[in-house]
């Protein structure tokens, strides 16, 4: 597909999306996914535990200085990637995805043993902290729309929802074990040993990047600016009839989906006084009813029209959270959990490739900062809202609400038809698995 400028109509845009591409090279037999792809993967997952491991050693270190430190140091990574998101993913579409990704992980690989040298020399002062979480959110702003983009440029659209259920599968496995591994580390090494594994990992990541290449090269924008190009992506994705309510499905996931594991169950368990034990078997429920899912839809592929699923994934995991709230007992708030976990799973799986395929190629990695822009802003308002409104009136009446906003978001996504009749991961003269299970 030829690169679009910034002046492509709405319908040229969909016809771009959807116009079928060329067997990826390297594809294995059997329409699995291709080695070039598997080997990317392979570098992410590595990079992600080295992230999850340097995290958990950043909130530790920052947690010996009292809240006021902690929440400086996690504001200085949320702020600037916030800021230059959209500027990141104008970058990346210029200059190429991998070639950001390159220079980021190159970046982190320097800074990550520079941060090692000076935490093994000065311990962790707090200036020291929020630097490096200023660092961490500048690198992430260009890192995570290029990243996010590089799918669709390894993969063909027909195989996209099972290399990025296998995406999130590796993702989900990589922090259930993040964590943990963190703990025993910073005891070890305290946080001069998780600079250094996360400096490890960052050069993993970039041998693994220097072999592999995009099976799709697409020209460079027009030189516009990369204001005028940044603010483009942001016409298209809010434009696009199909990337729209896309977008909109996704910031309600995030705002009233992601904070019920972390922040609502967890009150909601010291409420009913289940205990710590009871909490983490409801978070371990979740997740193993998402890992299900998303280990299906990588098995078998997606189980039919993307939006439609979508739209009732949310609708599901609102009718789970709903049993959360009015559980009376922990077997029935961990049939709940599950609920949630399987509507969760059923959503990442599907949006995620139904987003990435409808955008323009020229628009890959603009309206993936777009993406990442809706989440974190829906995450980081509702987080505290929530929190502020269950001191308020409790966490039960909060987790009923966003059960119930939930509902209401995935059946207004079912009456959108764009969204409805998507068939993204299907072949066009296939049948939608869905129907042909229902027949």
């Amino acid at each position: 597909m030829s690169a679009s400028d910034a002046h492509l109509s709405d319908s040229s845009t969909t016809n771009a999306a959807t116009a079928p591409d060329p067997p990826a090279a390297g594809t294995r037999s059997g329409g699995g996914l291709p080695r070039s792809y598997l080997l990317w993967l392979s570098g992410i997952l590595v990079s992600l535990a080295g992230n999850a491991v340097f995290y958990f050693a950043l909130g530790w270190a920052a947690s010996e200085h009292g809240g006021t430190v902690a929440g400086l140091t996690l504001s200085a990574i949320t702020l600037p990637r916030v800021l230059l998101l959209l500027v990141g993913g104008a970058v990346a579409d210029r200059f190429s995805a991998r070639r950001v990704l390159v220079w980021g992980d190159a970046t982190m690989l320097v800074f990550s043993l520079a941060l090692a040298a000076a935490a093994y020399h000065l311990g962790a002062p707090p200036l020291l902290l929020i630097t490096a979480g200023v660092a961490v959110g500048v690198v992430d702003a260009f890192y995570l729309p290029a990243s996010g983009s590089m799918p669709r440029r390894l993969v063909d659209d027909e195989h996209l929802p099972r290399a990025l259920s296998l995406r999130q599968m590796g993702g989900q496995v990589v922090n259930m074990g993040g964590g943990p591994l963190g703990g025993v580390l910073v005891g070890l090494a305290g946080l001069a040993g998780a600079a250094l594994v996360n400096a490890l990992t960052f050069a993993l990541t970039l041998a693994v990047l220097l072999v592999v290449r995009p099976r799709r090269q697409v020209p460079p924008p027009g030189r516009s600016g990369l204001a005028k190009e940044a603010v483009d992506g942001v016409r298209i994705a809010f434009r696009h009839p199909v990337l729209r309510p896309g977008l909109c499905l996704t910031g309600a996931a995030a705002g009233l989906l992601l904070p019920v594991t972390p922040l609502l169950l967890p009150l909601l368990a010291r409420q009913e006084q289940w205990g710590a034990g009871a909490a983490g078997l409801l978070i371990g429920a979740q997740g193993a009813g998402m890992v299900a899912v998303t280990a299906f839809v990588v098995k078998r592929g997606p189980m039919g029209r993307p939006g439609l699923l979508s739209a009732a994934a949310l609708a599901l995991s609102g009718l789970g959270v709903l049993g959360l709230a009015l559980a009376p007992g922990t077997a029935a708030a961990t049939a709940a959990a599950v609920v949630v976990g399987v509507g969760n799973g059923m959503f990442a799986a599907h949006i995620a490739p139904l987003l990435l395929t409808a955008t323009p190629q020229s628009h890959l990695s603009r309206v993936q900062a777009v993406l990442v822009l809706v989440q974190s802003l829906a995450l980081l308002v509702m987080n505290n809202l929530l929190g502020a409104l269950a001191d308020t009136g409790g966490p039960t009446g909060v987790t009923v609400g966003c059960a119930v906003a939930l509902v209401g978001v995935g059946l207004l996504g079912l009456s959108s038809g764009p969204l409805r009749r998507d068939r993204t991961g299907l072949a066009p003269d296939s049948p939608d698995p869905a129907e042909a299970r229902a027949a």
